[in-house]
């Protein structure tokens, strides 16, 4: 199972879930889901947002678990 580790990033970040939404363009709804794992796939153009934005690699956004 594939984890978007977004609370670590915006908490290293110091910034909320609205600042990201507001700077990337991705509504708080999608970003919410990304952030609680209720997703089960996610667009290169949303993460390469998402990175530009927060200054982080792909690598450090995800991470992989065993269910």
């Amino acid at each position: 199972m594939g984890l978007f580790r977004l609370d670590g990033v915006l908490a290293d970040r110091k910034m909320s879930l609205t600042e990201l939404s507001e700077k990337v363009g991705i509504t708080m709804a999608h970003l919410s889901n990304l952030k609680t794992g209720k997703i089960s796939a996610v667009r290169l153009a949303t993460t390469e947002a998402i990175c530009r934005h927060l200054s982080y690699q792909p690598g450090n956004l995800l991470e992989y678990a065993e269910d």
